[in-house]
Parts: C-alpha cells; sequence; structure tokens
C-alpha cells in the first residue's frame, strides 16, 4: 500500500533496478524560491550496492502489477520539456520490467480533474503529474486515492500537499546559465542579437526571459534581446504557425540566437534555425547535445525525466517522501543528465571555462539578489 512510500525502501533491495534506468546518458520548470524547509539534494546518489528485488514494492494497490501512468498538458512527443518527463518514466519502467506508462497529454486545464480522476481508476500505482497548469486538482485527487503515490514536477511555487510528493528547481538560475552559454556563442560569432520566444508572457516565463537577458548581457552587454510571444491563450506552446511568423521576423532582423521556450512547437524552430545557421538551444532534454536528426547549439537541462529519476532513488534510500519538495539547484545531482543548467554542446576550451566559472558562481549564490529582484518582477512580489 501507500506506507511503502513513505517509509524508507532500501531494505527492500530495490535500489540496484532503478540504477538500471539511472545509469545511461551521462551528457552533462521552472520555479520560485523553495521553502525554507526544503533541503537542496546531495550530489551523491544512494548507493548501488543493493541486491535486485521483487518490484512489487511499488505495488501500492496490491493488484500485482506496478503501473505507471503520466498526465501532461502537453504533446508526450514535443521533443522538449515534456516528452522528457515520459523518456525518463519510460526507461524506468522498461529497464525494470514494468508495463509501459498510460499516458494522457495534451490535458487542458478545466478538464484536468475529470482526466487524472480516469487515470486513477486505471488501476495504476504512481501518477506523475508533469506541470503545475493541470496540477489544481490535485489537492483533492491525493485525498481521493491516498493508495496512489502521486508526483509532480509543479514548480513556480505550488503548494505543498501531504499527498504529494514535488521536484523543483530554480529557473532564474537555468535561465541566467542559458543567456550566459548564448553571450559566449554569438561573441565568437560576431552577432548580438537573440530572441527569445515563449507562449503569453506568464510569470514563469518572465523569471526565465528576465534571467536569460541578464545572463546574456553579462557578457554582451550592448546585446539586442527581444522576447516574442507566439500562443493564442494562456499556456498555447504549441503554436507552431504562431512560432513561425515569430522565429521569420527575428531572423529578418538579423537574429543570431534563438531560444524556443517552447512544447510542441519546440522542434520545427530548431529545424528552421538549424537550416538557416541560427544559434538554437534545447528547453529542458539534458540530451540535446547528443541529437543526430537536430543540431543542438546549448543543451539547457531542466530535464523532467531525469528530475523523476532522481526522485525515485532517494524514495528508495528513504530520503524523499509524499509531502516533501526535491530542490535543484546548479551543482546538485538531478539524475542522469547531471547538474541542471545550460551546457555548450561543442565548447572551445575557453568556453568551459566561461561556463564553470559562471556555473560556480550560480552554485554559491552570489548572483542571488539580481535573481531574486526578477522573481519579484516576475510573479509580482
Amino acid at each position: 500500500m501507500k506506507a511503502h512510500f513513505r517509509k524508507p525502501l532500501a531494505a527492500l533491495g530495490f535500489a540496484a533496478l532503478l540504477f538500471t534506468a539511472c545509469g545511461g546518458d551521462d551528457s552533462s520548470s521552472t520555479a520560485t524560491e523553495a521553502p525554507a524547509s526544503s533541503e537542496a539534494p546531495s550530489s551523491e546518489a544512494p548507493s548501488t550496492d543493493a541486491p535486485a528485488s521483487d518490484v512489487s514494492a511499488l505495488d501500492t494497490n496490491g493488484d500485482g502489477v506496478v503501473q505507471f501512468a503520466l498526465a501532461i498538458p502537453g504533446p508526450a512527443n514535443d521533443g522538449a520539456y515534456y516528452q522528457a518527463l515520459v523518456d525518463g518514466v519510460k526507461a524506468f519502467t522498461t529497464s525494470n520490467g514494468l508495463p509501459d506508462p498510460i499516458i494522457v497529454d495534451k490535458i487542458e486545464a478545466d478538464k484536468a480533474a475529470t482526466a487524472m480522476d480516469d487515470l486513477a481508476q486505471q488501476g495504476v500505482d504512481v501518477i506523475a503529474v508533469g506541470a503545475s497548469e493541470i496540477a489544481g486538482p490535485l489537492a483533492d485527487l491525493t485525498v481521493k486515492y491516498p493508495d496512489i503515490f502521486w508526483y509532480c514536477n509543479c514548480g513556480a511555487g505550488f503548494a505543498d500537499l501531504p499527498g504529494l510528493a514535488q521536484t523543483v528547481d530554480d529557473s532564474a538560475q537555468i535561465s541566467y546559465s542559458a543567456g550566459y552559454a548564448t553571450g559566449l556563442l554569438l561573441k565568437d560569432a560576431g552577432n548580438s542579437k537573440a530572441t527569445f520566444l515563449g507562449c503569453c508572457d506568464l510569470g514563469f516565463e518572465k523569471e526565465a526571459y528576465l534571467s536569460f537577458e541578464l545572463g546574456l548581457k553579462a557578457v554582451l552587454p550592448d546585446a539586442e534581446f527581444s522576447y516574442v510571444k507566439t500562443g493564442s491563450y494562456d499556456y498555447d506552446f504549441d503554436n507552431t504557425a504562431g512560432a513561425t511568423e515569430a522565429y521569420n521576423a527575428a531572423k529578418a532582423a538579423g537574429v543570431g540566437a534563438v531560444y524556443p521556450y517552447l512544447g510542441g512547437a519546440h522542434e520545427p524552430i530548431v529545424q528552421l534555425a538549424n537550416a538557416d545557421g541560427i544559434i538554437t538551444m534545447s528547453a529542458g532534454s539534458s540530451t540535446a547535445c547528443d541529437r543526430t536528426d537536430l543540431k543542438y547549439d546549448i543543451a539547457v537541462k531542466f530535464d523532467g525525466g531525469d528530475y523523476i529519476l532522481e526522485a525515485l532513488a532517494r524514495i528508495v534510500a528513504g530520503t524523499f517522501k509524499e509531502g516533501e519538495k526535491l530542490v535543484y539547484n546548479i551543482g546538485d545531482n538531478a539524475g542522469p543528465g547531471g547538474s541542471p543548467g545550460a551546457v555548450i554542446c561543442n565548447p572551445t576550451p575557453e568556453q568551459q571555462t566561461a561556463m564553470d566559472a559562471i556555473d560556480a558562481s550560480l552554485a554559491a549564490g552570489e548572483l542571488a539578489a539580481d535573481l531574486g529582484a526578477i522573481k519579484g518582477q516576475a510573479y509580482g512580489g
């Protein structure tokens, strides 16, 4: 039952199975500041020495089948933020011989309660919710279905719930590092124009693009930066037509770099940038640098798949339970992809040295005041 997750699980010997999923790619959300009671995750993952055991330890409803389910607001195959979570859960279930996860995608906020209630009635043991925009019903659902283990990468100050395990990151840190990396590449390319393509100027977008601009101008003080809405309504990160129109306008203005901070519209913009030789970057995936079908210059890592794999590792170790938030900052281990933040895919030695230095500054909190001011501006604080 549910108590399997609320007590330390290391004695169950499940760690070896878990790390089969965690041991893949080694390539090196957003949230407001974590509550004071949250502890930053250790960079040391739990030991993998425990013997393999029966994965029925995860069978919270006792039906003999360990069934994961995912509820996400965007397309499961967006090649960006939502697919990262899907890929992470699939890696875990495949590696551990579990059934494929039940996936419900493109969930609209006003239909989230019904969609997740339907999922909960399908004999599932774990439900992972992909974003805060559909997480409102969780206050009721976690009480209605207490035998399900509920997880959300909700971010952006989502309320603590006793029946919900959450992971959060620091979008301001991540976005600053992305802007800094972009500045380094633009500087070497002899260009100083960058565009950030988003949805509709939501609070978490403001946190991201204002931090990105600050990082960009730390390298190129005279850089020209623009944020462009591409959505037709709130949370419309999938509007390929709107994103293409914005991209073409930026291209005509001589932009040298574009950050498609998008869902379903992300990959189409990356394809256009590739064709035009414009610097571009991922929006979440930690494995972007390894892609062969698309070329990424920067991987901006806030990978939902990595986050849930690391969360599962800590559940096994007994250090992460329902009702808690696991906070990922730059410098912390966040699963197979390592630390959150930006990495240049093929850096020069000088670029890598500069990125190592700025990551160290961010990890040490040296930019906390500036980034905190941005969060206040973004969320009206």
